[in-house]
């Protein structure tokens, strides 16, 4: 079902102008810094025209306004921060998604409190990213009066770029930490330390915590060697992956994407250590918040320090840590010693409200869109 309002015919105006523009003059076309091997050129758009069209997109695939300006918006800021995995390349993917019904387009978060006192969201099917949104500013609001919350999510499909919604707590005086899984039958991604066939799924950890002036600290990362949506956005643009991520059918090591989607694994993150993790996650998310019906289930703690310390305290004390870090000189082939977070919010800064995507990736969504939009007419 395509959705169309005569309120947003300007918005569909703006869009085909874009795609002329595009198609009769060009982009300006730039080489990037990226995780990725990608050795073709990208297309750079506006933060703006990129909201706008990829808003335009899942709007017309049926979500709500808010939901597609959330995710729209949090797409878009991935590529603000540099992580490509997690930004509108995933438009792809959901829309995708949808067709098969993995997702469902309309499903609206809700927020509501269990028979025993806690408190869970019910993403519906939906994309996760609104319903991922609500549980950290619910958990936020319930710690800020309590000193401490803990909210499950579920029933949701993918939740997006995490480090985005600890950035926001730790900004404003909270430590978060999440983690999730449990959905091994669908996404069978990582092999166990010692395996030879991928039997987990990448059951991310994310941890923010505030840091005064260095903060705040991000910890953001998959239990595997890479995430999947590093290997996804490799497809799309046709690239390389880093070497020692993945392995082939026959265990063999290869930075060739498709040798993943062809029977390959990606490797567990430090080994045992990773393996360890991402098993403690399939556990809690299975076994203790019920079987998974869509992507994952998550378990979100928030924390108030207000509560624990005085907020200028703490502060003065996060900086003296962090800045003793910081001034530990580099180690060859470094320029110098970061604090985690720091380079997506340095990457973001320096992006001057606009975003370098792959080509293919850009040509992708604009065919997407092209479809969508074409199909609207349709209707009318």
């Amino acid at each position: 079902m395509v959705y169309f309002s005569p309120d947003y015919a300007l918005l569909y105006w703006m869009r085909w102008n874009l795609l002329i523009f595009t198609n009769d003059t060009g982009v300006k076309m730039k080489k990037v810094k990226s995780k990725l091997d990608i050795t073709e050129e990208r297309t750079v758009i506006s933060v703006v025209d990129a909201i706008s069209l990829v808003y335009d997109i899942f709007w017309n695939l049926g979500c709500s306004e808010k939901a597609a300006r959330i995710v729209s918006e949090h797409l878009v800021d991935s590529n603000l921060c540099g992580v490509e995995s997690h930004g509108i390349m995933r438009t792809l993917q959901y829309a995708d998604q949808f067709k098969k019904n993995y997702m469902v387009a309309r499903g609206e978060p809700i927020l509501r409190a269990t028979s025993k006192g806690m408190y869970e969201v019910d993403g519906q099917k939906g994309i996760g990213i609104p319903a991922m949104k609500l549980a950290f500013e619910h958990g936020a609001n319930l710690a800020k009066d309590r000193g401490f919350s803990v909210i499950a999510i579920r029933n949701v499909g993918h939740t997006g770029r995490h480090g985005a919604y600890a950035e926001r707590s730790a900004s404003a005086g909270f430590f978060s930490f999440l983690l999730g899984g449990g959905n091994r039958h669908s996404w069978r991604q990582v092999a166990p330390f010692g395996g030879a066939r991928p039997m987990l799924p990448t059951n991310p950890y994310c941890i923010g915590i505030p840091g005064g002036e260095f903060g705040p600290v991000i910890v953001d990362f998959a239990t595997s060697k890479i995430a999947g949506g590093w290997i996804y956005a490799a497809q799309s643009a046709d690239a390389l992956l880093p070497e020692g991520c993945i392995v082939d059918v026959n265990g063999k090591e290869t930075r060739d994407p498709a040798d993943y989607f062809n029977g390959g694994a990606i490797l567990p993150a430090g080994g045992p250590k990773g393996y360890a993790l991402a098993l403690v996650a399939e556990l809690l998310a299975e076994a203790d918040l019920g079987p998974v019906t869509t992507e994952a289930n998550w378990l979100l703690m928030t924390v108030s320090i207000r509560h624990w310390c005085e907020t200028g305290r703490m502060n003065q004390i996060a900086e003296e840590i962090l800045r003793e870090i910081r001034d530990c000189p580099p180690a060859e082939g470094f320029k110098k010693v970061e604090v985690p977070g720091e380079r997506e919010r340095e990457h973001r800064e320096k992006s001057n409200g606009k975003i370098a995507i792959p080509k293919k990736t850009w040509n992708q969504i604009c065919n997407l869109s092209d479809q969508l939009l074409v199909e609207v007419r349709k209707e009318k």
